[in-house]
């Protein structure tokens, strides 16, 4: 008789002390888990995945991490397969009526396996398990739900749209949100919390109010149904939930850390940096924390970037035993001179303007009167268009919006008559373009940081890092940040410091056992805003903090995706093909 088995959904995965390298982690466990929970008749197994939980297993681990469990073949569950009667395969798939009657095609005519053992990424709905359990029960051996239905693309960072959300075209807005309260309730789960949920309060936005009373509720049947017996209650943790408008100004900057700057000038796909070398051989290399010097060096100024891979060459050459491992790093020394021509090319001058007019005030400290005076030099400059609608947003962000006539004239300048939209569509997510007598929108308060800048092309400061500070410090706003639920106790910030002190890591902060701040931006999440996840939590003691979003932005992907916006035909959103960063 086929059972469906709801575990303890991935929490019998996770042990105390692996949090460091999570995803890497989750999945060797995951793999394991499969192994020892099911009984085979053959050696070596097959794995049939969808385009999801390929990219689930592919962010977490290699194939020689599946070889290592006996995993000998990976198949593509919606590609014709050859049957192997006397085999049994492993299916990890997301519970869609697509992915369902792709498997009851592999049994109900011919069957394909000698037998089933499936494990969904989620809950999957009665209709579908009632259709699986009548049509081809009896070769299901196995049939277990594991919350995971995210994406882990770092330690600290999670994703799983756009444009389902924020198009005034969109017909699946309701049903994305819900996708996203899923995916949401998942990590929870997977992280063994049970947080209190607040959201970013906004007068013309209602997307993050709307998500966090269906993570509220669906964290609440989440528990009830996992453990029936004994009601878990809530943890110590904090799941904030906000929209990409609430800092329109991170995704538009040119941000000097390695990883941002990278991402933002060079064309790297899928994590994947192509380079030639001198002697005209391609080369490629995959940027993922299987790189220990990526990973080292991601969140740094570029300018510390380009001394550290300068001492490293120097040393490597002078001695000649290290001369192999020089070849390894060839990679970083090709990526940051490239990162770096483009900053002599363009990008420092662009940096000067764009500083002055997102803080507000010059390197100096001098407050910037004109802003538009400011931008000026920027039209003028050869500049690509994309650099010059970088800037004329800036300059908007930092007048609170502009005329009609004004914004006209910048239109010409930037010579974008006939894709104003690049501009316009900003209205969708909230921030004000055309300055409206009826709207007025308050710029948050900032933390003063004037004692801790170190670079002057670098000194804006991600808003969410000052939420994370106020959060952990328990200093948000109760009006500005309503409560859905709360915390059985609030948190006093004891350990909370500047997260730009030097703080060394220690054997404490890889055992963390404090309180998990578990932040959730609608409509994407900026390099410069996974940066400032490690610097908090690195620097606070006391607490954990994940970042997580639909998906993770460039600048350049931010403003195809606001033009777009204006388009009339509108794709529904589907977890296998837009929940990837």
């Amino acid at each position: 008789m086929l059972k469906r088995y709801v575990d303890k959904r991935i929490r019998r995965l996770v042990p105390p002390g692996t949090r460091t390298r999570r995803p890497k982690k989750l999945m060797s466990l995951l793999v394991k888990y499969v192994s020892l929970t099911t009984i085979y008749f053959y050696f070596f197994k097959i794995l049939i995945l969808d385009p999801f939980t390929t990219k689930l297993l592919s962010s977490c681990c290699k194939m020689s991490d599946l070889m290592a469990e006996k995993i000998t073949i990976v198949e593509d569950l919606f590609k014709k397969r050859e049957p192997v009667l006397e085999m049994k395969a492993i299916y990890f798939m997301t519970p869609t009526p697509k992915c369902v009657e792709a498997f009851l095609g592999d049994f109900e005519k011919k069957p394909k396996y000698k037998a089933a053992y499936v494990y969904f990424t989620d809950y999957c709905p009665d209709d579908l398990f009632n259709k699986m359990k009548s049509r081809c029960g009896k070769f299901i051996r196995v049939f277990k739900e594991i919350n995971i239905s995210f994406l882990p693309q770092e330690a600290q960072v999670s994703s799983s749209s756009f444009r389902s959300i924020y198009s005034p075209h969109s017909q699946d807005k309701m049903s994305t949100l819900e996708t996203l309260a899923d995916q949401i309730v998942t990590l929870c789960a997977t992280l063994d919390e049970y947080p209190g949920v607040r959201y970013k309060k906004e007068s013309n936005m209602e997307n993050a109010k709307t998500l966090a009373e269906l993570v509220d509720d669906k964290l609440a049947k989440h528990y009830e149904l996992d453990d029936s017996a004994k009601k878990k209650g809530k943890t110590q943790a904090q799941l904030l939930i906000v929209e990409r408008g609430f800092d329109p100004v991170s995704p538009i900057l040119h941000e000097l850390s390695y990883q941002a700057m990278a991402y933002d000038l060079i064309d790297i796909q899928d994590d994947t940096f192509r380079y030639k070398l001198k002697d005209g051989s391609e080369k490629q290399a995959l940027l993922t924390e299987d790189d220990m010097l990526w990973v080292k060096l991601r969140h740094k100024h570029i300018a510390e970037v380009s001394i550290t891979i300068s001492k490293l060459a120097q040393m490597m050459k002078k001695m000649p035993s290290f001369r192999k491992q020089l070849n390894e790093k060839t990679t970083h020394l090709q990526l940051a001179e490239e990162c770096m021509q483009h900053f002599s090319n363009n990008v420092e001058k662009l940096c000067k303007a764009e500083q002055d007019l997102a803080v507000g005030s010059d390197a100096d400290g001098a407050k910037v009167k004109d802003s538009m005076r400011t931008l000026l030099p920027v039209l003028l400059h050869p500049y690509s268009t994309y650099d010059k609608i970088r800037a004329v947003l800036l300059y908007i962000f930092s007048v609170n919006g502009t005329t009609d006539e004004n914004l006209n004239k910048l239109i010409q300048h930037v010579k974008i008559e006939d894709e104003r939209e690049f501009i316009l569509n900003w209205k969708e997510l909230g921030v004000p373009i055309i300055t409206s007598s009826s709207f007025f929108s308050r710029k948050p308060t900032r933390r003063d940081r004037s004692q801790e800048e170190k670079y002057n092309l670098s000194r804006w400061t991600p808003v969410i890092k000052d939420v994370m500070e106020d959060a952990v410090e328990n200093k948000l706003d109760t009006k500005e940040w309503p409560h859905l639920s709360e915390s059985p106790a609030a948190w006093n910030g004891s350990g909370a410091v500047s997260a730009r002190q030097k703080h060394k890591p220690s054997a404490q902060d890889e055992r963390r056992t404090g309180s998990r701040l578990i932040i959730f931006v609608i409509g994407g999440i900026t390099y410069s805003e996974m940066r400032c996840a490690y610097e908090v939590t690195q620097a606070v003691k006391s607490c954990e903090v994940i970042v997580g979003s639909s998906h993770i932005l460039t600048p350049t992907s931010l403003l195809d995706d606001i033009k777009a916006l204006s388009k009339t035909s509108m794709e529904s959103f589907t977890i296998e093909e837009r929940s990837t960063a």
